[in-house]
């Protein structure tokens, strides 16, 4: 039982983080313009350096990062690379 819930952890934190851009396309928009202004400069959004300085602007894992610039570049700016 204790297994089934340790599993169900990060899932539930995933959806909390996915759900707060949702909610608020402001933070999103400002995501879009951070990745725009890294593709400006020649650099992916998606990099490896891109995704650790997410993480540590938003206290984030790198997968969670990764994750969540994934979500917001594929609904919110999908022009970004």
């Amino acid at each position: 039982m204790a297994l089934a819930f340790t599993m169900a952890m990060p899932s539930a934190a995933q959806s909390t983080l996915l759900e707060s851009v949702k909610r608020n396309p402001k933070e999103a928009k400002a995501l879009c313009r951070q990745f725009k202004a890294l593709n400006a400069k020649g650099e992916s959004a998606l990099s490896g350096q891109a995704i650790g300085q997410l993480a540590s602007q938003r206290n984030l894992s790198t997968t969670d990062a990764e994750i969540l610039a994934t979500y917001v570049i594929g609904l919110h700016c999908p022009d970004v690379r």
